[in-house]
């Protein structure tokens, strides 16, 4: 279990997504969870998403839905969220 969770709500964030995430991969907490969560991305932030599960699947998490908006991502993360 991790002690911190970081629930990012993703749509169409593909210009920025890495910066972001590039951001989580630097923090100096060590137990981090970060729950990626694509909410009917259209651009190519799903592939970002991929790329970074894959790479450090022990910190990223990712959950796909169809598009609701950033409250209802959050919820969906926070059901996601193993603190």
């Amino acid at each position: 279990m991790a002690s911190i969770s970081v629930i990012i709500p993703i749509y169409n964030g593909a210009s920025y997504l890495d910066k972001c995430l590039e951001s989580l991969l630097v923090q100096s907490i060590n137990d981090l969870e970060v729950i990626l969560v694509n909410d009917g991305s259209t651009d190519s932030s799903e592939k970002i998403i991929d790329k970074y599960v894959y790479s450090h699947s022990n910190i990223f998490k990712k959950v796909n839905k169809e598009n609701g908006g950033q409250g209802s991502a959050r919820n969906l993360g926070i059901c996601h969220s193993t603190r």
